[in-house]
């Protein structure tokens, strides 16, 4: 098993060229080829919250009077002042956590590489961490989490990540040293005020100022420095141990705002600190820097130090830069009330992205167990068997010259992700090569597909249905129609591989 014994940097190779703490030296940031490649992720957004099986943010809103978490808490395991999350936290065992047997069964669903949750905004940590005693291993599961999931993932030869969601927890969680303002219980402290256990619930009469992390957010960073101090050396402590491929920080570079002049500002301090840390670990390991940093702010000033993450939402048009979307099969944490996006919806989501030069991180709801259900288990296997067919247009490829064809849209707006009424005229286009993947986002009833966004120039030499083989075609003035066969060779998205001459 992963510890934490012994997890700095002995063994790396000689002194290189470093990156600094800097934006001049961070925006110098080349994503790695590994990365462009592998387009498709899994990620195991799981921990404590995942107990009462009550959904998202259940560590705050249980201490939200009136909320429907804090109802589901009052009746099912007391009041916030007699039974808090710290007890909560302490019923999550993991019984069932084989992470073996998921790793496996992710890498057959399509992931190419693989992220775990370090720490959530509820302050508990999937790592025997010796900044917080509440961890997985003294709490709870007696588990080193983080260190099972990454020995699965190096055994399948899978890029290991981590997502860090600590840098708004000491704002996000005020809430714990509140009271019922009517009630039974009206004035009667919640846990979070008592002194034995101050150092999780945070000691929130140190000064804080609330600062939204991007528009319409509910988290917030705040100007505590002894609170950035510790950030700092919880990120350094992640990346000793587990020496990640790829980092996720929920929310803007740490620790600015969006008002803030550029560069140079020194409330990112702590942030490009982190960012440098991870690059620089990578570049003494492996020569390169083979690391990713994702975080959520979209000004080229601030995302170009890593890669732009977009969660549950995506950009309109081919971007020159890789980007993230991160989504998930429900909510972020088991909801026994939730329902599940489709298979369907899942890969137009993925073609769509994978076509404008971005990747999908798909979160993967297990319980508090650590099992999957039933449902879930079926839209992996579903997911396997399309990336089985159409994969090799998804891996390794890069978008062509243009995004696809027809009028229809995916609707960018904040956290909306509705599905979209494809025609049989909407394509997505990737490209490897001389081969163009044309994405029928809706096949045509008279299986006949046209393509429009060839030029002359662009002569086809032959055309295949991938997962069914050679297709007849014509091409005039650099219009391609093709003829397809009666039966697809799956229920969702299909996919022609246009090979063109070479020039």
């Amino acid at each position: 098993m992963h510890s934490i014994l012994g997890c700095g940097h002995k063994g790396l190779k000689a002194k290189m060229n470093l990156y600094k703490p800097a934006f001049e030296s961070l925006t110098a940031y080349e994503c790695p080829k590994w990365y462009r490649d592998a387009k498709f992720g899994i990620w195991s957004h799981w921990g404590p919250q995942s107990v009462p099986m009550c959904g998202d943010w259940y560590a705050r809103y249980m201490y939200i009077e009136g909320s429907t978490q804090y109802r589901h808490h009052l009746r099912q395991y007391g009041h916030p002042s007699k039974f808090g999350y710290k007890d909560i936290c302490r019923l999550w065992q993991a019984e069932k956590f084989d992470p073996a047997g998921l790793m496996s069964l992710y890498k057959k669903a399509g992931a190419r590489f693989f992220v775990a949750q370090a720490m959530h905004h509820d302050h508990f940590f999937n790592y025997p961490s010796q900044y917080n005693r509440f961890n997985s291993v003294n709490v709870g599961p007696g588990k080193d989490i983080c260190g099972l999931w990454k020995e699965a993932a190096d055994r399948e030869g899978l890029p290991f990540g981590l997502s860090e969601h600590l840098g708004a927890s000491y704002t996000w969680w005020k809430v714990n040293k509140g009271a019922d303002t009517a009630g039974p219980y009206a004035g009667v402290p919640y846990d979070g005020n008592d002194p034995a256990y101050r150092d999780f619930y945070f000691d929130h009469s140190q000064h804080m100022e609330n600062k939204p992390a991007r528009p319409g957010a509910l988290i917030w960073y705040t100007s505590n420095k002894k609170f950035h101090e510790y950030w700092l050396s919880v990120m350094k402590e992640l990346i000793d141990c587990f020496r990640p491929d790829l980092l996720y920080t929920d929310g803007c570079l740490p620790f600015g705002e969006r008002n803030v002049s550029l560069p140079g500002d020194p409330v990112f301090t702590c942030g490009l600190e982190a960012v440098a840390y991870l690059y620089n670990t990578s570049v003494r390991l492996h020569g390169e820097n083979r690391a990713v940093y994702t975080q959520k702010d979209k000004r080229s000033e601030i995302y170009r130090v890593g890669v732009l993450d977009i969660e549950r939402s995506q950009l309109p048009d081919i971007s020159p830069d890789p980007w993230q979307t991160d989504t998930c099969i429900g909510g972020w944490f088991y909801d026994l009330r939730q329902a599940y996006k489709k298979p369907g919806h899942i890969i137009e989501i993925l073609v769509d992205v994978v076509a404008k030069n971005g990747c999908l991180l798909l979160n993967i709801l297990q319980r508090p167990d650590g099992s999957i259900d039933d449902e879930t288990a079926w839209i992996l296997e579903e997911l396997a068997g399309w990336f089985a067919i159409c994969g090799k247009a998804i891996y390794a490829t890069r978008p062509w010259r243009v995004l696809g064809e027809g009028e229809s849209r995916v609707v960018i707006d904040q956290f909306k992700e509705d599905k979209v009424a494809w025609t049989s005229s909407d394509f997505r286009f990737t490209a490897k090569g001389d081969t163009i993947y044309a994405f029928m986002m809706q096949a045509p009833e008279n299986r006949v597909a046209v393509i429009k966004s060839l030029t002359e120039e662009e002569k086809v030499v032959a055309v295949k249905l991938l997962g069914a083989g050679e297709c007849q075609f014509e091409q005039s003035f650099g219009v391609l129609t093709v003829r397809l066969p009666e039966k697809l060779p799956t229920p969702y998205i299909n996919c022609l591989a246009i090979k063109l001459a070479r020039p």
